[in-house]
């Protein structure tokens, strides 16, 4: 069982965490772009937001399976464990209460201009948007792969890896 725990987790944190990493990475390069332009990048835009939040709702599935998954072997109070858990929950509140509302007020406000023809204005605003948005998502990323040298190294481990 622990197996099937851990595999589920694993395949969990590659198939969910990586595509919010790679789609959040990108939105501010194109949500810059929507500065001063006709549509195109407010639609990817649109999709890489989508990416983001539907696999953030999916991503529940990865503390899920992994706290399964340490309760099966015991090692729920390890510090590596809990110190793991605490950086998760930072960067699960990163995503859902900077990084998605900041994706939302940008792709709003670039809709709106498209809407009535004004564009962006010299697009100071969005940039600086898109500036803040590329270092929250830099921090996120930071975290995960912290998680992910911390599920690796296993610190105090006696498996010798």
């Amino acid at each position: 069982m622990t197996k099937l725990l851990l595999s589920i987790h694993v395949l969990a944190s590659i198939l969910v965490v990586g595509p919010i990493a790679v789609a959040a990475s990108m939105f501010p390069r194109y949500a810059r772009q929507t500065a001063g332009e006709d549509g195109h990048s407010v639609g990817a835009t649109v999709l890489l937001h989508r990416i983001c939040s539907g696999y953030a709702i999916v991503g529940v599935a990865v503390p899920v399976f992994g706290i399964a998954t340490g309760a099966q072997l015991g090692v729920l109070t390890d510090a590596w464990l809990l110190t793991s858990i605490v950086l998760t929950t930072l960067a699960a509140a990163i995503l859902a209460l900077a990084i998605l509302p900041g994706q939302e007020r940008m792709i709003e406000s670039a809709e709106a201009a498209a809407a009535d023809g004004t564009g962006t204005g010299d697009g100071a605003d969005t940039k600086r948007a898109a500036a803040r948005l590329a270092g929250l998502t830099g921090v996120f990323n930071l975290l995960w792969a912290v998680v992910v040298v911390l599920m690796i190294v296993r610190p105090g481990s006696t498996t010798g890896a």
